[in-house]
């Protein structure tokens, strides 16, 4: 936990952050409703005998009194899929349209591609693409487990993606789920932080810089583009952002979000981050005792 020391300053209620950090975390699926609706998973559930809570936020999202959530009947059957609660954020702050056309530029093993592609009712375009191929075999299973018959997969660097394999030239929309250093995730992987270093966090931005610059070139004037991290580190979040909005024509809006949550930071290690990224959202692990997320959204403006 000591490398989490450092954003002591940043966090009301560090002791509790703490504390939150070293819990266990519970068991959340994801409804998938190209399958099935809520209601009829539900009701699959009970008949399994498997409990659960509905998130407030999301009745997709829900937490299963098992220690087995892959193993369920509705697993099995592609209407529930593994995915923590707060990794669900980000599609959904996308807000992605029947029809339109989408890419999800690192998208193993496919938790928020399928994700998308629900959220579209399964019609439109949604280009799933991972530059590990060792993860695109998950990332298709999963695809085909859960009937996302609109996910198209590439194997890409997307910080050089061409669209000249497509029939358009850009994206209406496009989800950075970014590579990073993953500490949000300790709840989960009790060893996220055990190869921590400053070091490690400067070169994953410099990841992070060239994949969102991409994403927000490959998109169309007026579209949307989502930055994600699972990491808390303000140099793979606000400076990358930063960097986007000092390089490219976009600019950061505002979301509504049923999570609590802290606002983006303007300034951090003697650095200064433009005013607007205090509409970013910054989700700790103990406002709603999920892992720790943070989540940008950004509309391209040229």
């Amino acid at each position: 936990m000591e490398p989490l020391e450092r954003y002591r300053s940043i966090i009301d209620d560090f002791d509790a952050f703490l504390a939150a950090c070293k819990r266990p975390l519970g068991n959340a699926v994801r409804v998938n409703t190209i399958k099935a609706s809520v209601e009829r998973t539900l009701a699959a559930l009970d008949r399994e005998g498997v409990g659960y809570d509905q998130a407030d936020w999301n009745p997709r999202v829900l937490d299963l009194e098992t220690d087995s959530p892959g193993s369920t009947w509705t697993s099995f059957h592609g209407f529930t899929h593994g995915q923590e609660e707060v990794s669900a954020v980000p599609a959904v702050v996308l807000d992605p349209q029947p029809g339109e056309r989408i890419w999800d530029s690192c998208a193993a093993p496919g938790g928020k591609a399928t994700q998308l592609a629900a959220l579209m009712d399964d019609r439109g375009t949604v280009v799933a693409n991972d530059n590990n191929l060792g993860r695109i075999s998950a990332l298709r299973f999963n695809a085909e487990r859960l009937g996302a018959t609109s996910l198209a997969v590439t194997n890409a660097d997307a910080r050089n993606y061409s669209l000249n394999r497509f029939d358009f030239d850009a994206f209406d929309r496009t989800l950075v789920d970014a590579p990073c250093s993953c500490e949000g995730t300790i709840r989960k992987n009790p060893d996220a932080l055990d190869n921590w270093s400053e070091g490690h966090l400067s070169s994953v931005a410099g990841i992070q810089k060239g994949i969102i610059r991409r994403a927000i070139q490959a998109t169309r004037e007026g579209g949307t583009v989502v930055y994600s991290t699972c990491t808390f580190a303000p140099e793979e979040n606000e400076a990358v952002v930063q960097h986007a909005l000092e390089t490219e024509s976009c600019r950061v809006v505002d979301f509504d979000l049923g999570l609590e949550h802290a606002p983006g930071l303007t300034e951090w290690d003697d650095e200064t981050y433009d005013s607007s990224l205090e509409k970013a959202a910054r989700i700790y692990p103990h406002q709603n005792d999920t892992g720790g997320f943070f989540v940008a959204k950004l509309e391209v403006t040229a």
